[in-house]
């Protein structure tokens, strides 16, 4: 049923991000598939994170024979300290374990920290070939690979690694199940090299440009926002399946952060024979167009649902969601015409 509903990080909103508590849960909840980051381990293993960096969403810093390892990169021309799953092999990172990246905003789901380990891809493949068959449908996966530019750089290029893992747990057969996508087009075209199927998604960020490119280009590399033209949307039909862009290129909000309505940016995708997905729908103030908010906290819940309905009424072909249930509520609200609650009166 369109829109695909995509469980980012798993259920992020209920349970630690990346672990099997969260994919399972997402599934449960009626995600059609999940959304796993994927970085390496120092012996080339494929780990599911939202980054290399580790110290937000792991309790690395509470292990006293790591805290050599602590020290100061730059990813992708970001400068950050703390611990690096590139320094680590999978045999230590098995000894750490989860912990809610939003603790201030998600209590509930902070109140697992600590009981669930770090999963492999590997690992998430077996999930779902073993959830496939008691839910009765067909779930998939669409795997981001994080930083690319960045890790072949240190001599773990995860083209090769990923399509390793790929054809291993068998999951390269050309059904639909496969999403593959990055913010980095360059390694798109390097899995589909490899022999891959699977859909290629091209992440784009709203500001900034693809890290790839300025590796190579500097200040004269593509921006995110030049491929958004009609000519640059119709290119990359040619080279890419679909793009992924944040929600804030598809709500047109007013001066006062009211939501008005959607741009046309779904059409014009659409048009230019790409698929389209959004990231990410949230229910908290905090990540909630200011017109969509209530009361003034910002782990409190908005009004999520007429912001969700927003995005889904646009015909776009995937959502990323914290809390599946939410999106798959609205998105069926949509298929069977259910009426405002307060309609009837």
């Amino acid at each position: 049923m369109k829109p695909l509903v995509i469980g980012h990080r798993g259920a992020s909103g209920y349970r630690p991000e990346h672990t099997e508590a969260a994919y399972r849960l997402a599934f449960a909840l009626g995600a059609d598939a999940v959304e796993p980051d994927i970085v390496a381990t120092q012996d080339g293993v494929l780990v599911l994170r939202h980054e290399n960096e580790i110290s937000g969403t792991t309790d690395v810093a509470a292990h006293p024979e790591f805290a050599d390892r602590q020290t100061s990169k730059v990813i992708d021309g970001v400068a950050l300290t703390g611990w690096f799953t590139e320094d680590f092999t999978w045999a230590e990172l098995t000894t750490l374990r989860a912990r809610e990246r939003l603790p201030a905003l998600r209590g509930m789901s902070a109140s697992f920290d600590g009981l669930f380990p770090i999963m492999r891809l590997r690992d998430l493949f077996r999930l779902v070939d073993l959830a496939e068959a008691p839910l009765d449908r067909e779930l998939g996966i669409v795997a981001e690979l994080k930083h690319a530019s960045y890790f072949e750089s240190i001599g773990l290029p995860l083209d090769e690694l990923f399509a390793a893992e790929v054809n291993e747990a068998g999951w390269n057969t050309g059904e639909g199940r496969l999403t593959i996508e990055s913010f980095e087009r360059t390694v798109l075209a390097q899995v589909q090299a490899r022999g891959i199927f699977g859909r290629r998604v091209f992440l784009l960020e709203a500001t900034g440009a693809p890290a790839d490119l300025v590796a190579r280009f500097g200040d004269r590399a593509t921006s995110y926002a030049d491929y958004l033209t009609d000519l640059a949307l119709y290119q990359l039909g040619h080279q890419v399946d679909g793009i992924s862009v944040p929600k804030s290129l598809i709500l047109n909000t007013d001066e006062h952060g009211v939501v008005d309505g959607a741009s046309d940016l779904v059409d014009s995708a659409h048009a230019a024979g790409l698929q389209i997905y959004t990231w990410t729908l949230r229910p908290e103030n905090r990540f909630l167009a200011p017109g969509n908010r209530v009361g003034t906290r910002k782990a409190d819940v908005g009004n999520w649902q007429a912001e969700f309905r927003t995005i889904m009424d646009t015909g776009i072909d995937g959502v990323f969601a914290d809390h599946p249930d939410l999106a798959v509520f609205v998105r069926d609200g949509l298929h069977t015409r259910m009426p405002h609650p307060l309609s009837q009166y």
